[in-house]
């Protein structure tokens, strides 16, 4: 297995340069993992494009200082702060009509792990009217004195199946929950979207780590799941596929 790390220099580079990773996967035939710290930005997903208040949710965005994109894959909005860890693992496939459930299933069962690993006491499932609705989320309570023990959102995952290959990624969220709250309200009332922004919850309000590195290795672990791997930078790696 091939773990990629670091990040390209803006969030839409990051996503062009996975996308290649996705095709060597399915040319090689090699799995691929990531996990890494993606640049301040707030990502809109296909529906949110066609939602009347489209244009205000990105204004929202920009003026709360996270730059606006808009993804290919996913569901609704999700707010990436600096802090907050992406992951993809990326496996070769067969049949691209198969096997859906089960990769969505074992993606929950390894960040559940992968948390697990760092104190955190996490499951399936979501909060009502949590951020970027889904079946395939993993909650934890908060410990924190003023919202004990009420179960918070830390992750969605979500995922893309190309000819060869499958990719099952999403999105951790290690710190920085006010911050969260704070865009995604307007962002999501602009979108006319239920949101609860108590739904919000984070690694570090459930007792883990503030540390997105601890939480990338960790997620990166899970992953890999004692496989043999080699480490390889994301520009390297991303130019060797471009030349092949």
């Amino acid at each position: 297995m091939r773990v990629i790390r670091g990040r390209a220099s803006t969030p839409e580079g990051d996503r062009e340069r996975t996308r290649d990773l996705l095709d060597s996967v399915a040319d090689t035939g090699t799995p691929v993992v990531r996990a890494w710290t993606p640049h301040r930005h707030l990502a809109f997903g296909r529906r949110d494009a066609n939602e009347p208040g489209y244009d205000d949710a990105r204004a929202a965005a920009s003026e709360q200082g996270f730059p606006p994109v808009e993804r290919s894959v996913g569901g609704r909005a999700v707010a990436y702060t600096g802090t907050t860890v992406a992951f993809a693992a990326l496996e070769p496939t067969d049949d691209s009509r198969t096997g859906i459930t089960d990769r969505y299933e074992a993606g929950v069962d390894t960040v559940v792990d992968a948390l697990e690993s760092l104190g955190v006491d996490a499951e399936r499932g979501e909060p009502p009217d949590a951020f970027c609705p889904g079946d395939y989320s993993v909650q934890a309570p908060c410990s924190t004195d003023e919202q004990r023990r009420r179960p918070g959102k830390l992750a969605g995952i979500a995922q893309r199946v190309t000819a060869g290959a499958a990719m099952v990624s999403g999105v951790v969220v290690v710190a920085d929950r006010a911050e969260i709250r704070d865009v995604l309200a307007p962002v999501y009332d602009a979108l006319d979207v239920p949101f609860d922004p108590d739904s919000v919850g984070s690694v570090t309000a459930a007792g883990g780590p503030s540390d997105p590195e601890r939480v990338a290795r960790a997620l990166e672990a899970a992953i890999v799941d004692g496989r043999e791997r080699s480490v390889e930078s994301l520009r390297a790696a991303t130019d060797t596929s471009r030349e092949a």
